[in-house]
């Protein structure tokens, strides 16, 4: 299983007060398969980090489902609702298997960059990283045939369309 803690360290060591404090923090979501964790429309400021399942991001265009992205186990999904003021949401999140999400909010993050200033710098590298992950993503969506998607996607992820 995917650890949220293992993907804090890899931007930093953490002490075990550092890790604790992360540890009493944490909200898991479990989710079945076909819950939403988000629909077209509704505004949310948090954030999820995948420890176990997968989950589907797509848009509703004149109808039909068009995918934009697969999150599974260790990683994050924030959209642009998640920085700043939230908006409504303009795609679905959607479980394709039994699920659990470490959920994250502004609050409690805010809460430990004020008990540990340094997870400021740690938050910081994560949001790159994701941001950096996204953009890569979607500059292959843009540029790429559904079918040249579908063969990045069976050359990067073999394991995903079984799920």
């Amino acid at each position: 299983m995917a650890s949220h803690l293992d993907y804090f360290r890899r931007f930093s060591a953490l002490s075990t007060e550092e890790a604790q404090a992360i540890i009493d923090s944490t909200v898991l979501h479990t989710l079945a398969k076909g819950d939403h964790l988000r629909r077209e429309g509704e505004t949310s400021p948090q954030t999820y980090f995948v420890q176990k399942g997968c989950v589907r991001q797509y848009r509703l265009v004149e109808g039909e489902e068009i995918t934009t992205h697969f999150y599974t186990e260790g990683q994050w999904i924030m959209g642009p609702m998640s920085f700043g003021k939230p908006i409504p949401a303009t795609d679905y999140l959607i479980c394709m298997e039994p699920t659990e999400v470490v959920v994250g909010d502004e609050e409690k993050a805010q809460a430990l960059f004020d008990l540990f200033p340094r997870f400021e710098a740690i938050s910081r590298g994560v949001m790159e990283t994701v941001i950096q992950e996204q953009q890569q993503a979607m500059a292959l969506y843009h540029t790429s045939t559904p079918e040249q998607r579908y063969q990045h996607l069976l050359d990067t992820r073999p394991d995903l369309p079984q799920r």
